[in-house]
């Protein structure tokens, strides 16, 4: 097991340190859990198929209730909307 130290930033933002990154293309998409204190990263590569594709459907779903929320929501049909969210 390795074992780094980091520091989150004013903008939310971690760095991974390097000796821990290696392996990883520039782009790779990580899935992020928080358990209570206790957070787990993982790439999203490693996921079954199946799986990576609820997760990246959830993520989006997310973003758009979001943005529904915000008022930056354009009104759309049922369909339309399925059909961005499934376009991502």
């Amino acid at each position: 097991m390795d074992i780094g130290i980091t520091r989150l930033s004013s903008k939310g933002q971690i760095v991974i340190p390097a000796f821990m990154r290696r392996g990883l293309d520039e782009g790779t998409q990580l899935l992020i859990i928080r358990d209570g204190e206790r957070f787990i990263i993982k790439s999203l590569d490693e996921l079954e198929p199946d799986l990576k594709e609820d997760i990246l459907f959830a993520d989006r779903t997310e973003r758009e209730i979001q943005e529904f929320k915000k008022g930056g929501f354009t009104r759309k049909s049922d369909a339309d909307f399925i059909r961005d969210l499934e376009s991502w």
